[in-house]
C-alpha cells in the first residue's frame, strides 16, 4: 500500500517539488492551495497518485470542507508538511501595513495550527510525521524581518513543543529551517517585482526548491525510530553579516 503525504500549499516552491518528489518514490499525495488551475494541472499530470484539496489555509471553513471531501483512499494521512506560508513586505517596521503583519501571522502561524490540531488524531493514530517549513529567519534577524521572522520562530518552538507533547506515541515532529532559495517567495514578498527578484538571486547559487523538496524526503523516510528535531539549510554562498552598530556623532 502507498503511504499519503498532505502537503500544504502545493501549487509552487517547495510544496510542488516536494509532491513530485513524494510521488517519483510511490507515494500518494494530497496537495492544496489557493490556484485551482494549478492544482488541476498537478492532478491531470499525476492522475490518481496527486488528490487536489483548493482552500485558503486562513479559511477554517474551507479547510474543513476539503478535509470531509478526501476520498476514502487519501483519508488516513501519514506525514504533514506544512508548508503554506509567506512573507510581505521588506520595509521597516515603522513603514510596514499592519494588513501585512496580520496576513503573515494569519497564513504562517493560525491557518498552520488549525490545520495540524485537525489532522493530529489520525497523525497520532499513524505514529506519522509532521515536518513544519521554518526558516532561518527563525534564528537569525534581519531589517525589515520583523513579524516573518516572528511567525518563523514560533514555528520553530511549536515544532519543540509538539514533540514534547507526542512523546510516547511515535510521531515525529520536524522543523527545517532553509535560508536563501530560488523560488516564488521573493516575487510574493516583493509584490511581483521581477526586477527585486533577479537582483536578490543573480550570482548567488541559491538553494533550489528541489534541494528542499530531498531534504523532507529524506527526513519522512527515515527509520521509525529517529527524529530529526531541527535542520538548517543554506547555501553554500550564504553567511552572516556582523551585528549594527548605531553611533550618536
Amino acid at each position: 500500500m502507498s503511504k499519503t503525504i498532505f502537503i500544504t500549499g502545493a501549487t509552487s516552491g517547495f510544496g510542488e517539488a516536494t509532491a513530485r518528489r513524494f510521488i517519483a518514490d510511490g507515494w500518494q499525495v494530497i496537495g492544496t492551495g489557493r490556484r485551482m488551475d494549478r492544482l488541476a494541472k498537478l492532478n491531470a499530470e499525476f492522475g490518481v497518485k496527486f488528490q487536489p484539496a483548493c482552500f485558503d489555509i486562513t479559511d477554517e471553513g474551507e479547510m474543513l470542507t476539503a478535509l470531509a471531501g478526501l476520498p476514502p483512499e487519501f483519508s488516513e494521512i501519514d506525514v504533514l508538511v506544512n508548508n503554506a506560508g509567506l512573507a510581505l513586505g521588506t520595509a521597516a517596521a515603522p513603514q510596514t501595513k499592519l494588513s501585512d503583519w496580520k496576513q503573515m501571522i494569519d497564513t504562517n502561524v493560525t491557518g498552520l495550527v488549525t490545520l495540524t490540531h485537525h489532522l493530529l488524531e489520525g497523525l497520532i493514530a499513524r505514529r506519522g510525521v509532521i515536518v513544519n517549513l521554518s526558516s532561518v529567519a527563525a534564528h537569525w534577524p534581519y531589517p525589515g524581518g520583523n513579524v516573518y521572522g516572528g511567525t518563523k520562530a514560533f514555528l520553530r518552538q511549536f515544532s519543540l513543543g509538539l514533540r514534547s507533547d507526542l512523546h510516547g506515541k511515535g510521531v515525529r515532529v520536524t522543523s527545517i529551517e532553509p535560508g536563501l532559495c530560488e523560488s516564488e517567495f521573493t516575487l510574493v514578498r516583493t509584490g511581483g517585482d521581477q526586477e527585486a527578484y533577479d537582483r536578490l538571486y543573480k550570482g548567488a547559487n541559491a538553494l533550489q526548491p528541489e534541494d528542499i523538496a530531498n531534504t523532507i524526503h529524506w527526513v519522512a523516510t527515515q527509520p521509525a525510530h529517529i527524529n530529526i528535531n531541527s535542520l538548517e539549510v543554506m547555501p553554500v554562498s550564504q553567511s552572516w553579516a556582523g551585528f549594527q552598530v548605531h553611533k550618536d556623532l
